[in-house]
């Protein structure tokens, strides 16, 4: 069974519709990348799925059951989602952010087990924090504040991670640090991870599974080498490109026709 998957869904803010009668079905253990142009409807999709949006029809279906239907903690036990660009209270420690993601776990009276402290050691190790635990969220750089909140998610120990846009205003290396660290995640533990990213390049690189967005449905989907064509991101971004072999993953790279100092040949 498919763990996570939307049927005929409908998705939109007051009149203006987003996602029209889509369908689709993630992968599990495996990396789901949605990519699309602004404003495609990846962000909206991404937050339906963990039941932040109410659909205007259709389903989402966690384990196979509608997750409108589904008790919030026990959503919280199986999926867990970090939202674009989150913000941490002033002076909240890296250790008391990453100790949030247990609470779906603790009982009635919030008592703090060893085994709550086993995991939240565990993310902040995965996540290479350790040595941080006790310093401010807000001291720390871009890549080790977006590590921190990973962190929070792993602590939650679900077997489905969302993450929408995680390498937002990061430079190239904290993109390729915080990727590194989901698709080590996933090797490792069999996350199911679905992200929404930016970079097609990166998209194809660290996805096992791409869901191409265009006019408020899926339009194309599988694996990078399968889909990704200069056709299709003409489609879908109204882009100019080649598709080149990436010479490092041997996955479909993206070479954006422009007006710089591309070649020209001589007249």
């Amino acid at each position: 069974m498919t763990a996570l998957e939307a049927k005929q869904l409908t998705l939109g803010y007051g009149e203006q519709l987003i996602i029209d009668n889509l369908d689709l079905r993630i992968p599990t253990g495996q990396i789901t990348v949605f990519i699309g142009s602004n404003g495609s409807g990846k962000s909206t999709l991404l937050r339906s799925m963990a039941r932040l949006l109410k659909p205007i029809s259709g389903s989402v279906l966690l384990n196979g059951k509608d997750i409108r239907d589904l008790p919030t903690k026990q959503i919280a036990k199986q999926l867990a989602i970090l939202p674009q660009t989150p913000t941490a209270p002033e002076g909240l420690t890296v250790y008391s952010l990453v100790k949030q993601g247990r609470y779906p776990h603790q009982n009635m009276f919030h008592i703090w087990t060893k085994e709550d402290e086993q995991h939240v050691q565990n993310a902040l190790q995965a996540t290479r924090l350790t040595q941080f635990a006790d310093r401010p969220v807000d001291s720390l750089s871009g890549g080790q504040r977006q590590r921190a909140w990973i962190a929070m998610t792993l602590a939650q120990n679900c077997p489905i991670v969302l993450l929408d846009e995680p390498t937002t205003y990061l430079d190239l290396s904290h993109q390729i640090d915080v990727l590194d660290l989901l698709y080590d995640l996933n090797e490792q533990q069999q996350r199911t991870i679905v992200m929404v990213l930016h970079d097609i390049n990166l998209a194809c690189r660290y996805a096992h599974h791409i869901v191409a967005v265009k006019n408020k449905t899926v339009v194309a989907q599988g694996k990078p080498e399968d889909i990704i064509t200069s056709e299709l991101l003409r489609e879908v971004f109204d882009l100019e490109c080649t598709i080149v072999n990436d010479p490092l993953s041997n996955t479909p790279m993206c070479v954006p026709s422009c007006r710089g100092r591309c070649f020209r040949p001589l007249s």
